[in-house]
């Protein structure tokens, strides 16, 4: 399309308001309405000289612009994308059952739950320790699922947690809160009926405070990171109540308390490098608001566990030995987070992580190999063999204190 003008004496360019908005003039010199998806810019292209006279050329190019008018097809395409109902594929429902319960840390309590159970001493029972493992690892999905159930429009803000099940779309809330029923149900009559009551009260009393506590905590204040350590260190508490029937001797808290200290520089390490994530979906979590904090707790809590592993030869959990060949491995530990606490970078959060992972298993395998007592009646044996070698003690030295006088009554005689 070509438009010549002949320009005035003052103005060497003519504007484009002098075009008419819905035409154009094409060399046939007929008219053409112009489209709404086109616009039209102006290029001088060449200016032709002729005596006192000007003459300019103007080429006007017709370019399509994007984006610029959405068509009911794509209206119609958005809304087919925004309303698309949740259709549950059940060829792979096991699998997003598992994801429901968070397996990696539902085996983790399973695993805490047994060692809770082999470290007491008591008689080694299968069949309750079987009962006692399952029943705890079925509340701990339902936990899960209805954490995760609450959780959908904050984790979907989280790069670390938009994949999820419920984010996804992969089983409606429906789906999951039936899940987490039946799930609860059955694990805790497991534990009441198979195991006993002190077991299923625990297991009960943890199903609250992780789903109805801890949970909506998160967004309100950082004491949700101690509630946390609380619900981690309660499952080994359950397996010792399911061998032993009681909580109230010290030894049962050793475990519990080294997994509520060991949480602190495990979960501060793991949170530092996800404040982004935490601080988009309105956590409060240490290492966002008081980063400081974060770094004096993990330091401390590690010394406490340190501590603890001391502790538990003097109330005859362990033997002696294990306060020994467990200081190397605590030791690291404690390294590593005082470079958490002097440097607080990614590098040195990424391992202390990385080490927490590692130092949780070599300390149960300690604990398991120095093992004082494995049953009640060896440490009843024990007390009684002590008891009559003490008794042997005092007769043999009452016999060396009586028998001169014995014998000087014999000579007299």
């Amino acid at each position: 399309m070509l438009f010549i003008v002949y320009p005035l004496r003052n103005c060497r360019h003519i504007s484009c308001s002098f075009v008419p908005k819905l035409s154009v003039i094409t060399c046939s010199g007929f008219l053409r309405q112009k489209s709404t998806k086109v616009e039209c810019i102006e290029k001088s292209v060449e200016i032709l000289k002729n005596d006192d006279k000007d003459l300019t050329t103007t080429l006007t190019v017709p370019i399509a612009k994007k984006n610029v008018y959405t068509t009911q097809k794509d209206i119609d395409k958005i809304e087919k994308l925004e309303w698309t109902p949740i259709k549950t594929d059940y060829t792979k429902l096991y699998k997003h059952y598992l994801k429901l319960s968070k397996i990696k840390l539902t085996s983790l309590v399973v695993a805490t739950t047994m060692a809770g159970y082999a470290l007491a001493p008591a008689p080694f029972d299968f069949h309750t320790f079987l009962m006692c493992s399952i029943g705890t690892g079925l509340v701990s999905a339902t936990a899960n699922t209805i954490n995760q159930f609450f959780e959908v429009p904050f984790d979907a803000q989280m790069s670390r947690t938009k994949n999820r099940v419920l984010v996804r779309g992969h089983l409606t809330p429906v789906h999951a809160v039936a899940f987490a029923a039946l799930t609860g149900i059955i694990g805790l009559s497991i534990l009441y009926h198979e195991v006993n009551g002190i077991t299923a009260a625990l297991g009960i009393s943890n199903l609250v405070l992780y789903t109805l506590i801890y949970t909506p905590m998160k967004r309100i204040s950082i004491v949700n990171t101690w509630i946390g350590s609380v619900v981690g260190a309660i499952p080994p508490l359950m397996g010792w109540a399911g061998c032993t029937g009681s909580i109230l001797t010290p030894g049962a808290w050793i475990l519990p308390g080294i997994l509520y200290a060991w949480q602190f520089p495990h979960f501060n390490a793991l949170s530092w490098n996800l404040r982004p994530d935490y601080s988009r979906a309105g956590y409060r979590m240490m290492a966002v608001t008081d980063p400081d904090l974060c770094r004096r707790t993990t330091l401390r809590y590690t010394a406490v566990l340190m501590t603890l592993c001391y502790l538990a030869p003097v109330l005859d959990v362990t033997h002696w030995w294990f306060a020994l060949v467990s200081t190397p491995i605590n030791v690291s530990f404690l390294y590593l987070a005082w470079k958490f606490n002097e440097h607080s970078d990614s590098a040195s959060s990424r391992k202390l992580f990385r080490f927490s992972l590692l130092h949780l298993p070599l300390l149960m395998m300690l604990i398991f190999s120095s093992k004082k007592y494995w049953t009640k009646m060896e440490k009843q044996e024990d007390k009684i063999e002590s008891s009559h070698s003490e008794s042997t003690k005092k007769n043999n030295l009452l016999t060396i204190f009586t028998a001169p006088s014995i014998a000087t009554t014999t000579s007299s005689v």
